[in-house]
């Protein structure tokens, strides 16, 4: 099943009642439907973006709904609330769809605005069909629909030497307190029991990074996520107690999954490994406590991430970072164990999501590149590690700080018996640099995370 997503960009002028001043104001959204726009069908969808009314308002995070129906009720009605000076407000109007007159009709939205049901101001908006129409159009995708709880069933089918991995990270916005959840089944190569296993910690910005692990223990094959030692990880719940630690969260996805290495890969594993989020950006809502301490959760961002394939890299890094606005970043640099790609560099697998696109648009150009121009680079170390890259138009660079006060080291071993290390934090620093070219490098966004990215270092 498919949704559709696209952008739009409006222009125009608002008065307040009461108030002779005109105002000019701008929406910059983003509609998502998880059915195919159909024009001659009602279509509903969901709509987020930044609305800026001059001297009034400059809200980023404004989210309503839209309902597109062009031929069945000729109209496409927009309803959009968002916050102006301290005040809730909400915009409702509509374009009247006339054949009469197609292009005004499309174009023009006449809106009122209100506050707890009454009305405050009214105004006008409109499309800017010669700056963006092109930009409209070229903005329409349509994504796969897809069940983030189909990607939590394991997958493990009696093979011995292999590894799956269940793994939340997360923030708490009020605290910034890193948490981390790693459920593991390993199947030995020589045959033998699979045993589960796995760790909670937590990270504080200030104060002793914490840890538990929990079993090893028998892997009673349960249909739904992780289960074994008292510890449960499925789709949209996590709860489980190991030593003084304790934790019941659930899990609310926010946004489609996306695919660190090639899509394929989960689908057929004929690389070593494969990794995926069942969903790019998702909240967490409930308690985690170290004994010492009880966060309670509300919306705190994260996600929760799949690994399947024969055990650890060679040496590798790992982010995940939350860039706001629905964007993120998820980055796996790493060396193979096996013997001819343990002697070339680490190869690189970036997926940036910014502004409802993925980019690079395949996950394979960041790790092959395309006729030479592509290829990522990164320089794997402690207490910083990078990436940069380049395709056609764009570049990155991305530096990632691990402090060492914040970085926890755990050992554990592989299926064929190897032991592995992880360093892990997840209180990180990040600095990301996306630049574009317009006739020179230009700067097209950068974000700064001070102590809530998520990042790992590890070798075996």
């Amino acid at each position: 099943m498919r949704g559709t997503t696209f952008t739009e960009s409006m222009l125009g002028t608002v008065r307040l009642d009461g108030d002779d001043r005109v105002r000019r104001i701008r929406l910059d959204l983003r509609a998502e439907s998880d059915e195919v726009l159909r024009p001659h069908r009602t279509t509903q969808a969901r709509i987020d973006g930044r609305v800026r009314v001059s001297g009034l308002a400059d809200d980023p995070e404004a989210t309503g709904e839209l309902e597109i129906s062009p031929l069945a009720r000729r109209r496409i009605r927009y309803r959009l609330t968002f916050t102006a000076d301290g005040r809730h407000l909400t915009l409702d109007g509509w374009k009247s769809v006339t054949p009469r007159h197609p292009v005004t009709s499309m174009t023009v939205l006449p809106f009122t605005l209100y506050e707890d049901g009454a009305r405050v101001g009214q105004g006008t908006l409109r499309f800017p069909v010669a700056t963006g129409l092109a930009p409209f159009l070229l903005s329409f995708r349509f994504p796969r629909r897809e069940d983030p709880a189909a990607y939590a069933v394991p997958r493990w089918d009696g093979t011995p030497g292999r590894t799956e991995v269940w793994y939340t990270t997360l923030t708490d916005p009020a605290t910034r307190t890193g948490v981390w959840l790693h459920h593991e089944l390993v199947t030995p190569t020589d045959g033998s029991a699979p045993v589960a296993h796995g760790w909670a910690a937590v990270f504080p910005q200030e104060g002793e990074v914490r840890h538990v692990r929990f079993g090893p223990a028998p892997w009673p094959e349960p249909a739904e996520g992780f289960s074994a030692a008292g510890v449960d990880a499925s789709a949209g719940r996590l709860t489980g107690s190991a030593g003084d630690f304790d934790w019941d969260l659930t899990e609310q996805p926010l946004s489609a999954p996306l695919f660190t290495f090639p899509r394929w890969s989960w689908r057929r594993p004929l690389l070593p490994a494969a990794h995926m989020l069942p969903a790019a950006r998702a909240t967490y809502d409930g308690t985690f406590s170290d004994g010492k301490n009880t966060l309670t959760l509300r919306a705190a961002p994260g996600a929760s991430a799949r690994i399947h394939g024969h055990g650890n890299a060679h040496r590798w890094a790992w982010l995940h970072a939350d860039l706001g606005d629905s964007d993120v970043l998820e980055v796996i640099a790493a060396v193979s164990t096996r013997p001819v790609l343990r002697r070339l560099p680490p190869l690189v697998f970036l997926r940036l999501r910014y502004r409802g696109r993925e980019w690079p648009r395949r996950a394979e150009r960041s790790a092959v590149g395309l006729l030479g121009i592509g290829r990522f680079r990164a320089r794997i170390g402690l207490p910083v590690w990078t990436v940069t890259g380049r395709t056609l138009l764009r570049r990155v660079r991305v530096e990632v700080t691990q402090p060492a006060e914040r970085t926890l080291a755990l050992d554990y071993r592989d299926p064929d018996g190897a032991e592995a290390v992880c360093r892990n934090s997840e209180s990180a620093d990040a600095t990301i640099l996306l630049e574009r070219w317009w006739g020179r490098w230009r700067s097209e966004a950068s974000w700064t995370l001070q102590g809530t990215a998520h990042a790992e270092v590890g070798d075996r």
